[in-house]
This record gives structure tokens, C-alpha cells and sequence, in this order.
């Protein structure tokens, strides 16, 4: 693929994940902040809404404000400017450039709230019965499918010779 055009269409990929997390972020405090829980698809889905203070599922959310500060918003922003230099130099072809690119954006949005308002909107929860997940947004998603496009393209591109003449040669 070229790269003006990986860079589009990540360039795209990113934007649109950020707008659709702002945009489901918004909603969720205009409808759900100081309601009830809601419920679908048989309890399967609920839609509650959360500010969560910590990071992922609320993890250090009782750490006092200054480490908060220093773990989710300065050694994030960190994090986050080097994955978005790796991601521009990087070489890697479009799937392993896809994760990140969904890793950044969904981190970078969620980023965004911690510096603006110290805390995040979360407003989803899934399961069945007494198993579900913690309450997460639409950021929480594109890092986690991020994560898995990445290793599982990059344990694939392991596994997978890099041609079928070496491989019958090797093999």
C-alpha cells in the first residue's frame, strides 16, 4: 500500500474513532448522568453512567490527585506522543499500523477528558448474568481492538513464511 494512502485512511481511522468517542461521551452525559441504569437485550447490554477516575476499569482511581495526574495524564501523554512517532516512522504494514492507530486514538481521546476534567465518561457494561465487564466507552473498545489487531497481526506475520520458496526450502 502506499504510504500517502496508509496514511489517509489511518489518518481517517483515527479521527473518525476519536469523533465517534467524543460524540457517544456527550450523549451519554446528556442522557444518562443522574439517571437509573437502562437495560437491553435481556440485561444483556446496560447503559449506566460512570466518571471514572482512574484508568482502565477504574484501576488507581483511589491513588491520591497528584499520582493520578502524574500516571494518567503526564506518563500517559508520554506514552502517547511515542506511539503516534512510532506510528509515522514506523514501516510496519497496514494491520499492525491499524492496531495502533486505534490504540492512539482511543487513548489519545480518553487522554483528552483526564486533562480537561480529571476523570472519564464511561457508560457501557455487557454480560450475562452475574459475569460482565466494568463499565467502559467507546475509547476502551478501540484500545483494546487495537491491542488485539497488533499482536495477532504481528504473531501471524511470524508464523507465516515470508515467501512460499523459502518456505519449501526451509521447511
Amino acid at each position: 500500500m502506499r504510504a500517502g494512502l496508509r496514511l489517509l485512511l489511518l489518518t481517517l481511522v483515527m479521527a473518525s474513532t476519536i469523533g465517534c468517542d467524543r460524540v457517544t461521551k456527550h450523549v451519554a452525559t446528556a442522557v444518562l448522568a443522574d439517571k437509573a441504569t437502562q437495560s437491553f437485550l435481556g440485561d444483556t447490554l446496560r447503559l449506566q453512567y460512570a466518571q471514572n477516575m482512574g484508568g482502565f476499569l477504574g484501576l488507581g482511581s483511589e491513588l491520591s490527585p497528584i499520582v493520578r495526574t502524574s500516571v494518567f495524564t503526564v506518563a500517559a501523554g508520554v506514552v502517547l506522543a511515542v506511539l503516534l512517532i512510532g506510528l509515522v516512522r514506523s514501516r510496519w504494514s497496514f494491520w499492525p499500523s491499524l492496531g495502533i492507530a486505534l490504540l492512539f486514538a482511543g487513548g489519545i481521546s480518553n487522554w483528552i477528558d483526564r486533562a480537561l476534567h480529571g476523570s472519564v465518561v464511561d457508560f457501557l457494561n455487557i454480560g450475562v448474568g452475574g459475569l460482565r465487564t466494568g463499565i467502559f466507552n467507546f475509547a476502551d473498545v478501540a484500545i483494546m481492538l487495537g491491542i488485539a489487531i497488533f499482536l495477532f497481526s504481528r504473531l501471524s506475520a511470524r508464523a507465516t513464511p515470508k515467501n512460499a520458496l523459502e518456505w519449501t526450502r526451509n521447511g
